[in-house]
């Protein structure tokens, strides 16, 4: 048994969480799997099967969940990524986005319905800049984008 978090964010999956954690560790490149849990004979028509994972992806620890399609993914909650420049905010977002569809603000949802935030750090710093002008320019750009251009809100924002 390996250590846990205190707080773990539980995935319900469709029955396929193990293709989605396996897509998830292609994509982040510190990730890995913890444990493996199998339905018993409790739940005999799925005796055998994945009933949970736990994962980590960056240091963070999330379970997925194989539980059937009465509970899918909305964007009420999403998985924010500290994103350090534009190159992992490309990355992320194409890998993510692929099979998924594409929101505003940096939003997206994979190919399994859960909902992704690219956050850039620079973002937030001129989203929290002591220039509530500049800080309300970066936002009023980041507002008109899909994917974030962290340029082009700082060129906004120094305007």
């Amino acid at each position: 048994m390996t250590d846990r978090q205190k707080v773990v964010p539980c995935l319900w999956f469709n029955f396929n969480a193990e293709e989605a954690v396996n897509h998830y560790l292609g994509i982040f490149p510190n990730a890995r799997i913890l444990e493996t849990s199998y339905y018993g004979d409790a739940v005999p028509q799925h005796k055998g099967k994945v009933l949970t994972i736990l994962f980590e992806l960056d240091g963070s620890q999330f379970q997925a969940l194989n539980a059937g399609p009465d509970f899918p993914f909305t964007e009420a909650i999403s998985l924010s990524i500290d994103c350090a420049d534009q190159q992992q905010v490309d990355t992320y977002w194409e890998r993510l986005s692929a099979g998924g569809s594409t929101g505003q603000c940096g939003w997206l949802k994979d190919k399994f319905g859960v909902s992704w935030q690219t956050a850039p750090r620079r973002l937030m710093e001129l989203f929290t800049d002591p220039d509530k002008e500049k800080a309300a320019r970066a936002m009023q750009a980041m507002m008109k984008m899909t994917k974030i251009d962290i340029a082009e809100v700082e060129r906004a924002a120094n305007q």
